[in-house]
């Protein structure tokens, strides 16, 4: 029989594990509370909340230093600093604590992206409202004022989400000689030669999605040479293969994610790829689902293994947990996160999971 205590040293000694293993997790908010903390345990699984992590109004995306020694976050305010623009801001963190370091005005309204380049000296900024984008020079985390914009004019057929140019997402070529700008509103992904050592972004190219698709997000496998663009207004894929030579995308297969008569309302948002490249999955909002694929190492062609309901409504980010065995679904109109186990040997998601409050979440981020 258990003295009174054993049973409290066996308490402490559950809890100080229980402790040793949670990771700190920022959810980018927007709302006035800006930047959110919770505690992950990939045991249980559970997210605990741990407060206002920062203070930034409207952040709809955030991404570390590859350190994670440094955070970036996007404010899609209307007015910074007096002026007609969104923000950009850096943090340093210190043991799962953000402390403020700089912040600087973007190109336009609307800020909803950044993402920083491989060497980890060039921030990129997305302006949907504005349509437009902006590079910013990095020394020691501080960011400096914009060293490029540009401002686009382009836009597509669909009068009512393709009435001018909106950026969307900022991205890098493998090899980092290469800048890419999804621009939804221009049906098109923008194109430009990378100088890392002083930020300068020098047109290249043009890639051109199909009329009123609406190019979102662009990730790299890690065969180093496809890509997937996520096509919000029709829920398409474009499986692209990437020159090395001149960092141009080819179209190799178009994708449909939904049924050919499908008349509902459907936005697909998202990407994620696992590690090892053999699981490729992306998100739709319409439907608030996530669809699986099984990639081709060599070719990076891709083969519809299943779809699953999201836990929520309006998934705008997801992200695979560092074990790979949890997805984590930022679903912002129903404000919370759901936690979906993951088979690790098929890639197949719970049909059902966990949910945690988390007001509109729109980009989750594990330490």
């Amino acid at each position: 029989m258990m003295t009174a205590s054993a049973a409290t040293l066996a308490a402490a000694a559950t809890t100080s594990l229980a402790a040793a293993r949670r990771q700190r997790v920022f959810v980018g908010s927007n709302t006035t509370e800006g930047i959110l903390a919770y505690d992950w345990d990939p045991e249980t699984p559970e997210l605990s909340p741990a407060g206002v992590a920062a203070k930034l109004a409207n952040v709809d995306w955030i991404t570390y230093s590859a350190g994670r020694e440094y955070l970036y976050a996007a404010s899609e305010v209307e007015s910074f600093n007096g002026k007609a623009t969104g923000a950009v801001a850096s943090y340093t963190v210190e043991n799962g604590h953000l402390h403020p370091l700089s912040a600087q005005n973007s190109a336009s309204v609307g800020t909803c992206y950044v993402g920083l380049d491989h060497s980890g000296r060039v921030l990129l900024a997305a302006d949907y409202g504005g349509g437009s984008a902006a590079s910013f020079l990095i020394t020691a985390g501080k960011l400096s004022p914009a060293v490029w914009q540009e401002h686009y004019t382009v836009h597509g057929p669909n009068k009512e989400r393709q009435e001018s140019a909106h950026a969307h997402f900022g991205s890098f070529s493998p090899d980092n000689r290469f800048a890419y700008i999804n621009d939804l509103g221009g049906d098109c992904i923008h194109i430009y030669s990378l100088n890392a050592a002083t930020a300068e972004l020098t047109p290249a190219g043009i890639y051109k999605a199909k009329p009123g698709a609406g190019p979102r997000t662009l990730h790299f496998h890690p065969n180093g040479h496809t890509a997937y663009s996520i096509n919000e207004l029709d829920s398409t894929v474009d499986v692209l293969e990437w020159s090395k030579g001149d960092g141009m995308l080819a179209l190799a297969k178009h994708i449909e994610l939904m049924p050919a008569r499908y008349t509902g309302d459907t936005h697909a948002c998202d990407t994620v790829i696992t590690k090892d490249g053999k699981c490729v999955y992306f998100a739709n909002r319409g439907n608030n689902s996530i669809y699986l694929f099984h990639a081709d190492w060599n070719t990076g062609s891709l083969t519809l293994s299943g779809r699953f309901d999201c836990g929520g409504k309006t998934p705008r980010n997801f992200v695979l947990d560092p074990t790979e065995r949890w997805m984590l679904v930022a679903n912002q109109d129903s404000n919370q996160i759901s936690v979906l186990a993951r088979n690790a040997a098929t890639g197949t998601l719970a049909e059902k999971g966990k949910s945690f409050a988390a007001v509109a979440p729109m980009c989750i981020l594990f330490a």
